[in-house]
C-alpha cells in the first residue's frame, strides 16, 4: 500500500532527508511512502515554467499511483497549511484516496489568524479581521473541537493527528485492515 507524503518539507533545507524520515515511518508500519521529490526531473532549467509544469505533472501521477495521501497540514507562511498541500489533499480526495493530516500546530484557526491580523467581532455576530472578511470559527463556543484550518480542509481528513507517526499509523490501520 503506497502512501503519497504531502506537504511543505519538500522546502525544508535537506529535503530528501525529511523525505527518508517520513518513508522510515511508513515502512515501519508496513506501508511504502512516496515523496514528492522522489521523481528525479532533468533536462530542466532550475526555476523555469516547465520545470514547475513538469513537477506537477510527476506530482499528480504520484497521487493517482496511491492508495492514501499523508498531508503535513502544518501552518506554513501564514495562518493555513500550504496551499500546494491543499490541492493535493483536493487531488486525493476526487481520486477517491483516503486523506490523513497531521499538525504540529493545533491551535484553532482563529487563534492563528489572531496572531497575524487585528480580529473583532462585528454587529453581525461574525468575527472580521482588518479588512472585513469573516474569519471562520467553527467549533468555538459549541462544546466541540474548533477547527485548525479552512472549513475545506479540516473537514476533508479521515482524520487529524498530532504527529507524522500517528498519521501513518492511522493511515496504515485503515488500509492493512481492508488487506
Amino acid at each position: 500500500m503506497k502512501v503519497y507524503l504531502a506537504g511543505p518539507d519538500v522546502f525544508m533545507p535537506k529535503p530528501e532527508a525529511r523525505g527518508e524520515e517520513l518513508k522510515a515511518l511508513c515502512t515501519k508500519h508496513g506501508l511504502e511512502g512516496l515523496f514528492p521529490l522522489d521523481d528525479k526531473l532533468t533536462g530542466f532549467e532550475h526555476g523555469s515554467v516547465a520545470m514547475a509544469d513538469a513537477i506537477r505533472t510527476a506530482n499528480m501521477e504520484l497521487i493517482k499511483s496511491c492508495d492514501a495521501i499523508l498531508a503535513n497540514m502544518t501552518p506554513f507562511r501564514g495562518p493555513s497549511m500550504d496551499v500546494g498541500t491543499a490541492y493535493e489533499m483536493g487531488v486525493g480526495a476526487a481520486l477517491g484516496k483516503l486523506v490523513v493530516g497531521y499538525t504540529m500546530q493545533g491551535d484553532s484557526y482563529v487563534e492563528k489568524v489572531k496572531r497575524l491580523h487585528t480580529v473583532t467581532r462585528d454587529k453581525d455576530g461574525y468575527l472580521r479581521d482588518e479588512a472585513g472578511m469573516s474569519v471562520e470559527e467553527f467549533g468555538i463556543g459549541k462544546g466541540e473541537e474548533p477547527l485548525v484550518d479552512n472549513l475545506m480542509i479540516a473537514c476533508g481528513v479521515h482524520k487529524l493527528c498530532k504527529s507524522e507517526e500517528e498519521g501513518v499509523k492511522a493511515i496504515a490501520d485503515v488500509l492493512l485492515s481492508k488487506t
